[in-house]
């Protein structure tokens, strides 16, 4: 029986040889991560009724990074519980304020092919690019994995994307994910998993491959998977950790797929998706005169290192236009430190960018940075569903980096090609 690399990932942690689509089997978590948000002020509780500690506190990981820094007292008191939680609990790995933990998580090595992982939020599929099974879970279910080390899983079937060619300048792993939104939609994933292959991944950086996995759950899928590879191993060892076995975790030839699409990059332009969903994409002309107040650079989706980056090569010798506003939230602390050092800051800030805390923030609608009724903003998050970073009136586009940064220059969408070289 030939079998998938999410299919060896849950049997190994199963105990199992083989299983197959379908089957509900009970799986050993190799690791749990939670944040301040849905972590211990909603487990906590649960355990404490039950009279127990977490299973095992070094598989445990716990990242501030939505009510940070706290504005109010509310999210101080929630921040004060998330502490005292780690120093109780006894947690190794607890990180403050070191960013949104998609991010931190592989930074911090502790991701790697093979993994069964879970995690508190709906964009833990993130941790798919660096070849484990990482997928996320409600409070109760995360309870019960804090409880007991073991979680069940429906196998599912794997929903292969297979991208080709090379990527124009101008163009990222955002937009090949908003080009997925609009041909599959919201449900396209149906539950099941999204593996990505051919030679465009091959080429990609990890912090593209993580924006790929990241933005399965806006398609709906339980996961998105990418197999490891040399440029896996790569960044996991600069993490400071060891890769692991990564050609264990490889699929096997002929591994039965439920379908597969195959999209050619070479002819992928710009996206921008309109108010209220990332499913409304289309290429930035169809958008493009569109007068925004807000251009926001953030979110685990959209502020990594290469994030801001891009957005600098827009931004270079530019301004933000007045009546316009550019916010920059990096997406964590070691993030911000390499722009810093690379002169990536330098560019952002001269040209008038407002920067931010790293953590969650706006995109989710939280601390400084939502929008007012009836404000317009263009976002490099994932998702501009109503009200989610801000009054319901409000509305968000989604874009790559030089798309927000080049509509921050002008006060509008426009194609940002036309301000690279």
């Amino acid at each position: 029986m030939t079998s998938t690399l999410t299919q060896k990932i849950i049997a190994h942690a199963a105990g199992r040889d083989t299983v197959s689509p379908g089957e509900i089997v009970i799986c050993k978590v190799d690791l749990a991560m939670i944040h301040d948000s849905g972590g211990p002020r909603r487990v906590q509780p649960i355990l404490d009724k039950l009279g127990i500690g977490v299973w095992n506190p070094e598989k445990v990981v716990l990242i501030s990074d939505h009510y940070v820094p706290a504005v109010d007292a509310e999210s101080a008191r929630i921040l004060n519980m998330t502490r005292k939680f780690a120093s109780d609990q006894n947690l190794p790995n607890f990180y403050d304020m070191q960013g949104i933990c998609h991010v931190v998580l592989p930074e911090r090595g502790h991701l790697k092919p093979g993994m069964f992982v879970v995690g508190g939020d709906s964009h833990s599929p993130t941790g798919g690019a660096f070849g484990c099974f990482m997928f996320g879970i409600g409070a109760t279910d995360m309870a019960g994995v804090l409880a007991t080390g073991e979680t069940w899983v429906r196998v599912p079937e794997t929903i292969r994307i297979e991208l080709t060619g090379g990527m124009r300048p101008g163009v990222s792993a955002k937009d090949i994910m908003l080009a997925l939104c609009a041909r599959l939609g919201m449900d396209g994933g149906d539950y099941q998993v999204i593996e990505y292959a051919g030679d465009t991944v091959s080429t990609l950086p990890m912090p593209e491959r993580m924006t790929l996995c990241n933005m399965a759950a806006e398609l709906g899928a339980q996961t998105g998977i990418i197999a490891g590879d040399g440029i896996t191993a790569d960044f996991i060892r600069n993490a400071g950790a060891h890769p692991g076995d990564i050609d264990r975790w490889q699929n096997d030839p002929g591994a039965p797929v439920r379908e597969t699409h195959r999209i050619d990059i070479a002819a992928l332009g710009p996206q921008v998706a309109a108010p209220h969903s990332p499913a409304n994409a289309a290429a930035v002309a169809e958008t493009a005169g569109t007068k925004i107040d807000q251009a926001y650079i953030g979110a685990c989706t959209g502020a990594k290192l290469v994030d801001l980056q891009m957005a600098a090569e827009v931004l270079r010798g530019r301004e933000v236009a007045s009546g316009s506003r550019l916010l920059v939230a990096p997406a964590s602390q070691k993030d911000m430190a390499a722009a810093a050092a690379d002169g990536t800051l330098a560019i952002l800030t001269a040209a008038g960018a407002i920067m931010m805390p790293t953590g969650c923030g706006a995109c989710a609608g939280y601390g400084a940075g939502v929008l007012a009724e009836g404000e317009v903003c263009i976002a490099s998050t994932a998702r501009n569903f109503r009200g989610r970073m801000g009054a319901a009136s409000s509305e968000v586009y989604l874009g790559n980096p030089y798309t927000v940064a080049a509509a921050a220059v002008v006060g509008e969408i426009i194609d940002p090609r036309e301000f690279l070289s």
